[in-house]
């Protein structure tokens, strides 16, 4: 007589059609995705140190905007004015020099460096008097190849600009009409060094340093003139100017 028969074994359940058949799906992420500059949001090392710098230089900029646009501001606002007043003299100094010399012997024309490292023409009237030559940049000033006040403007390749820290700055401002080295150099002193006080200006640079350069720059030929006044009326006062013969007892 034949035993019971053994059941089959039950077969395995069918496996699932979703992909995450051995692990749970990770939970997901609700907000913003993370933002900044960190090496893993990045695929490599190069893209991270890049958008480091340039997280950098938009910092710098944003910390130097305020400051920049505020002497922009006072070289287009004060050298229109400027050039409106000098225009006239500025017309009849070029037509001047045209007619003794030739038209085009009226302006110089040199290369400088100026803002970003950029080369520009500088534009000099040929005479010194009344200061026309350097009035006579205040186009410039207006077109933003100068500023009022800034170093003083260097031929290409100059080796003042090669200095170590001296390439940097001087790309970081514009050469200026008149500076701290044009109107303290005149004292001879030792720490007065035109390269010194250029790094100077660069250092501390800002409107009120530059409107305190400005009064200087007007101050000092005034002075002078006025010295010069003076020590002639006191010639003149001390000539004896009493008839020959004359005499005080008479």
């Amino acid at each position: 007589m034949a035993g019971p028969r053994t059941p089959p074994p039950p077969s395995p359940p069918p496996a699932p059609s979703t992909p995450y058949a051995t692990e749970p799906p990770a939970p997901r992420r609700h907000g913003p995705r993370p933002t900044g500059t960190a090496r893993g949001n990045f695929p490599s090392r190069p893209a991270a140190r890049l958008a480091g710098l340039t997280d950098r230089a938009g910092h710098l900029a944003a910390r130097l905007a305020p400051r920049a646009s505020a002497e922009r501001v006072l070289d287009l606002t004060l050298g229109t004015a400027l050039l409106i007043a000098a225009a006239p003299a500025i017309t009849l100094g070029a037509l001047a020099l045209a007619l003794r010399r030739g038209p085009g012997n009226v302006w110089e024309r040199s290369p400088r460096t100026g803002l970003g490292g950029r080369v520009f023409t500088l534009r000099t009237l040929r005479t010194r008097r009344l200061r026309l030559d350097l009035l006579s940049r205040l186009p410039q000033v207006v077109r933003g190849e100068l500023s009022l006040v800034g170093p003083a403007p260097l031929a290409p390749g100059d080796p003042r600009a090669a200095w170590p820290g001296a390439r940097q700055w001087r790309q970081e401002l514009r050469p200026g009409l008149t500076g701290l080295a044009q109107v303290r150099a005149r004292s001879g002193m030792p720490w007065d060094d035109p390269a010194l006080l250029d790094q100077h200006y660069a250092e501390h640079h800002g409107v009120v340093l530059d409107l305190a350069i400005l009064a200087e720059a007007v101050r000092t030929p005034l002075r002078t003139a006025l010295g010069k006044a003076r020590s002639t009326k006191a010639h003149l006062s001390d000539t004896d100017h009493r008839p020959p013969g004359y005499s005080g007892v008479e």
